[in-house]
């Protein structure tokens, strides 16, 4: 008797056309933010290098324009450590790398969070051999443990290699590449490491953009991690505000639109808006995404009873479970019922995390979630789940044996 025998083929991904699509789609909605745009709808532009020449005057090249109002809307740019020989070697970053029209057979991920996250992961699906060193012993240190442990197991079956919990001590450039050597530490002992590369990628945080803006000279106080703003994003200049990369803790474009719409209100209007107030979601773009909002899991240990919390996995998630794609939950973190953070580790998490945004902005409940009609099958039904076991656990004996007598009183 002849067995049947299986083939099976490996996907090859073209990747300069991969690349030559994603510039061509970045091109197409570019129009949006240039500068054409914003000459039509009125705004007079100035092009040239800005800074201050005093408290209420701004140059711009050889002009000078006399303001009663200003924002500080920089920006920021990628971030590189402190490193030996970083400096001298060809580098990319979350800016450049789409720059590349080669697939390099090595890529050395300098960075274990988001962004080091997603482009490894999408480097590596490629073809790439990918290491990924990052200094905290967590991927994704600002996650929950149990999300962080969900995209480490998918990393390494996409075959990432994992160097967490080192330190990068030396970058340099041979014949055959680059290599990075870099050094683990328990406390007790030091364990050196190499990883070869060629082609590095820096995913290690941002760096506000302040230099050459003669901030002193307006009396605009600034540090290491930007301008320094009020809880109105006034400056130490009562005349002049700042938002998005520039002064702010988030350093997302959805963080840099919000603020910017709270200074437009402030600044102009006399308003009177906290940057506290501002509730935003935080994305990672890996498979499967992690998106959360509000507080978070260690939040919720830490409050001493204040915080319960309850956890939807997607294995019990009839959308999930048909997609084959259970590696990931829903947890709610709640207070008396009032929905207070949310982690969602889930395919398009991002487009889920919207509707526990509104919740955590409007004091939203759980009853809330439960009491909407969600459609069927999809996987953001797990929020709905989420709050069908709230008013479950609301439940409590005294409740049951209440409804007891009245169900037999009724019968």
């Amino acid at each position: 008797m002849m067995q049947a025998v299986m083939k099976i083929e490996i996907a090859r991904v073209d990747y300069p056309a991969v690349m030559r699509r994603m510039r061509e789609r970045r091109a197409s909605i570019a129009v949006h933010d240039a500068a054409a745009r914003v000459q039509q709808a009125g705004v007079d532009l100035f092009s040239g290098d800005g800074r201050f020449a005093d408290a209420r005057t701004v140059l711009v090249g050889d002009q000078r324009l006399r303001f009663n109002r200003a924002v500080i809307a920089t920006g920021g740019r990628p971030a590189a450590p402190s490193v030996p020989g970083l400096d001298a070697v060809p580098c990319f970053t979350s800016e450049t790398i789409f720059t590349l029209t080669e697939l390099p057979r090595r890529l050395l991920v300098i960075g274990a969070g988001p962004i080091g996250c997603e482009l490894g992961q999408a480097f590596a699906r490629f073809g790439s051999a990918v290491t990924m060193l990052g200094q905290a012993p967590q991927l994704l240190p600002r996650e929950s443990p149990a999300a962080a442990s969900i995209i480490r197991s998918r990393l390494e079956a996409d075959g990432v290699r994992l160097e967490l919990g080192v330190r990068l001590t030396q970058v340099d450039a041979e014949p055959g590449g680059l290599v990075a050597h870099y050094a683990r530490e328990d406390g007790r002992n030091t364990s050196p490491g190499v990883a070869r590369a060629d082609a590095i990628l820096v995913a290690a945080g941002r760096a506000p953009n302040v230099e050459g803006l003669e901030l002193k000279a307006a009396g605009v106080t600034a540090n290491m991690h930007g301008v320094v703003v009020n809880e109105r994003l006034q400056t130490s200049n009562r005349r002049v505000f700042a938002s998005g990369d520039v002064c702010s803790a988030y350093k997302f474009t959805r963080a840099a639109d919000a603020t910017s719409r709270l200074v437009l209100q402030n600044a102009l209007f006399y308003g009177r808006r906290k940057a506290s107030t501002l509730v935003i979601p935080w994305v990672t773009y890996t498979d499967p995404e992690v998106a959360h909002v509000g507080v978070s899991e260690a939040d919720a240990a830490a409050s001493d009873g204040r915080l319960e919390t309850i956890i939807i996995r997607l294995e019990d998630v009839d959308r999930a479970v048909v997609d084959d794609d259970t590696d990931g939950f829903v947890q709610v973190h709640h207070e008396r019922g009032r929905l207070r953070g949310c982690t969602i580790v889930a395919p398009h998490a991002g487009e889920m995390i919207g509707e526990a945004v509104y919740a955590v902005t409007h004091g939203g409940t759980l009853g809330d979630l439960s009491s909407t009609v969600h459609p069927y099958p999809t996987v953001a039904e797990a929020l709905r789940k989420a709050g069908d076991a709230y008013r479950r656990q609301a439940l409590t004996p005294a409740r049951r044996q209440w409804l007891e007598r009245y169900f037999r009183w009724t019968r």
